[in-house]
C-alpha cells in the first residue's frame, strides 16, 4: 500500500467525520432525533478510528530491534482490530440501545428541518470522503473486484476506510429516511427504527473488519500469484534440482518472509552452495520485491518411495 495514498484517504475521512460529527450533535441537541445522536456517535467513533489507523501506521515504521527482530509491521493489524472493536461497541451497540430507547419512548421532533439539512450536507461530505478512498485504492485494486480487494489486501488502512465510508454513507441515508418519515407521520417510532438499523449496519461492518484483520493477525501467507513467481525464480537455476517445500508469512503489510528447502546435488562444495543460494535470493527479490526476509535450506532430495539410504546434507543459509 502506498503510505502517502493511505494517509491521504485517512486524513480526508478524519476531517470529514469531525466536521460531520459536530453538526450532527448540534442538530441532535435542537431536534432530539435519536438518529442524529446515533449518527453523531458514529462519526465521532470513525474520527477516533482514523486517528488509530494513523498511529498504527506511524508505530509500524519503527526499526527492528532485539525484542522484535522482524520489525513492527504487524502492529498496523493490531490497530485495525481495535478499530473494529470501537466501531462495534461505541458505534453499533450504542446505536441499537438508543434506538430501542426511542421506540419505547417515542416523541415528535423539534426543529424537524435542521436534522434533514444536516443529513443532506453530511451525505455530500461523506460522498467526497468515499471518493477519495476509492481513488486512492483503485491503483492497488488493479483488475480485482472491490470485494476481492477488501478480502485480500494485506494493508488494512484503505479497506477499513472504504468500509467505514460506505457504512457512514448508507447510515446517513437510513437516518434521512427515518427522520423524514418521523416528520411526515409525526411518529417517533420511525426515528427509533432507523437508529437500530444504523446500529446493526455498524455491527455488521465491525464484524467484517474484525474477521479480515484477525486472519492477518494470525498470519497469512503470500498470494498464489506471488508463490508461483517465487517458485519460477528458484527453478530458473539449473543448479537447483527441485523445491522440496516452501512456506511464506507476512510480517507486515508490505513484506513477507520465505522459508524453503531446496534440493542440490550432493557433491556441491560449500562455496558453490553459497553462490547458488545468493543467486536464488536475488532472483526471488527481483520477481517479488515484498519478499524481503529469505531463508533457504539446501538439502539432498530423498525419494520417499526409494529404499536406498541417502546421506542428507543440511546447511542453513539465511538472508535478512
Amino acid at each position: 500500500m502506498s503510505a502517502t495514498g493511505g494517509s491521504k484517504a485517512i486524513i480526508a475521512a478524519f476531517l470529514a467525520n469531525m466536521g460531520i460529527a459536530i453538526t450532527k450533535f448540534i442538530a441532535w441537541g435542537f431536534s432530539g432525533s435519536s438518529s442524529m445522536l446515533a449518527e453523531g456517535v458514529h462519526s465521532l467513533a470513525d474520527s477516533g478510528n482514523q486517528l488509530l489507523l494513523l498511529l498504527g501506521g506511524k508505530r509500524a515504521k519503527q526499526a527492528a530491534d532485539k525484542e522484535h527482530p522482524f520489525g513492527y509491521g504487524r502492529v498496523r493489524y493490531v490497530y485495525a482490530f481495535v478499530v473494529a472493536i470501537v466501531l462495534f461497541s461505541i458505534g453499533g451497540v450504542f446505536s441499537v440501545y438508543e434506538g430501542v430507547s426511542k421506540i419505547q419512548n417515542p416523541h415528535p421532533l423539534e426543529m424537524w428541518w435542521l436534522p434533514l439539512v444536516v443529513l443532506a450536507i453530511a451525505i455530500v461530505l461523506e460522498s467526497f470522503s468515499l471518493r477519495t478512498a476509492v481513488r486512492e485504492s483503485r491503483p492497488l485494486k488493479g483488475d480485482s473486484s472491490w470485494f476481492q480487494f477488501i478480502r485480500r489486501s494485506k494493508a488494512p488502512e484503505l479497506p477499513v476506510v472504504l468500509l467505514e465510508d460506505m457504512a457512514a454513507l448508507l447510515g446517513l441515508v437510513i437516518a434521512f429516511f427515518g427522520v423524514g418519515l418521523t416528520v411526515l407521520t409525526g411518529n417517533g417510532l420511525f426515528d427509533g427504527i432507523a437508529t437500530i438499523a444504523i446500529g446493526v449496519l455498524l455491527i455488521a461492518v465491525a464484524v467484517i473488519i474484525g474477521a479480515e484483520v484477525k486472519s492477518l493477525l494470525v498470519g497469512e501467507g503470500a498470494s498464489d500469484e506471488d508463490v508461483a513467481k517465487i517458485e519460477a525464480a528458484l527453478m530458473k537455476s539449473k543448479d537447483i534440482d527441485r523445491l522440496i517445500h516452501m512456506k511464506t508469512l507476512y510480517v507486515g503489510p508490505d513484506e513477507f518472509m520465505i522459508g524453503a528447502k531446496i534440493s542440490l546435488a550432493p557433491e556441491r562444495t560449500m562455496n558453490e552452495v553459497s553462490m547458488i543460494v545468493n543467486l536464488a535470493e536475488r532472483r526471488i527479490r527481483e520477481a517479488v520485491p515484498a519478499a524481503r526476509i529469505i531463508y533457504l535450506e539446501p538439502d539432498v532430495y530423498l525419494d520417499p518411495n526409494s529404499t536406498q539410504p541417502t546421506t542428507s546434507s543440511v546447511v542453513m543459509l539465511s538472508s535478512d
